[in-house]
């Protein structure tokens, strides 16, 4: 027999990559691959899980959840949108692809949708869950995120680490 889940906790991992990246300094494994980005989230990954385990407890459902791709939709129909966003520094790129496997190895589910930034996902995935009756948490930095809060969408700036 399954146990309903009661809450959803959804973490912006794509946030979380910046935040890491910037937040150390360079290193490299033995053979010359960046991985300070990889090493800060995974730490932050884990303290934030930890963090759910002691508040929440019970039956929780955590997803960290990725951009695919810098094109998304809204590019077809506004083709400068991001335009002045710059490309991710060259040691940054191939850190993406171990990052992305990192939910997993925490038994994590990892969404990414071709076409589609995260926040987008985190939006969709939160309002279903709402409708399903399940409490919703978005772990986020991104301020557009907040128009979705309400009774049952909470949302925790990880960098203050505080509940909005």
């Amino acid at each position: 027999m399954t146990k309903k889940i009661e809450q959803l906790v959804l973490i912006d991992g794509s946030g979380y990559i910046f935040r890491a990246y910037y937040a150390l300094p360079r290193m490299t494994t033995s053979s010359g691959i960046p991985v300070n980005a990889v090493f800060g989230f995974c730490n932050m990954l884990f303290k934030q899980l930890e963090k759910i385990q002691l508040e929440k407890g019970g039956n929780v459902s955590v997803a960290v959840v990725f951009d695919a791709a810098k094109k998304t939709f809204r590019n077809e129909i506004y083709p400068e949108y991001k335009a002045n966003r710059s490309d991710p520094p060259d040691d940054l790129i191939p850190q993406f692809s171990i990052i992305k496997k990192i939910p997993e190895i925490f038994n994590l589910k990892s969404i990414e949708s071709i076409g589609y930034e995260a926040d987008d996902l985190i939006a969709s995935y939160a309002t279903s869950a709402q409708k399903l009756g399940i409490k919703v948490m978005i772990i986020s930095s991104d301020k557009d995120l907040m128009q979705l809060i309400n009774e049952d969408i909470t949302m925790l700036d990880p960098i203050k680490n505080k509940e909005i």
